[in-house]
């Protein structure tokens, strides 16, 4: 997954500005203590990070 897959996932998922506060602000154990942001800078793949908030906010599987 792309980067910019990702984000439009996020953003069809959550709303533009939802998704761009959740990367910015919400705090994931699955990412180990860090945001969207800090995980993708820290080097964990898109596809990682989408599956880390699927998990976090039980986005159904079909949309996974």
């Amino acid at each position: 997954m792309r980067h910019t897959d990702f984000r439009e996932r996020m953003a069809e998922e959550f709303g533009r500005l939802r998704a761009e506060m959740l990367a910015e602000d919400h705090v994931m154990s699955e990412l180990g203590g860090r945001t969207v942001d800090e995980a993708l800078e820290a080097g964990f793949s898109p596809k990682q990070v989408w599956l880390a908030l699927c998990n976090t906010f039980e986005v159904p599987a079909s949309r996974r």
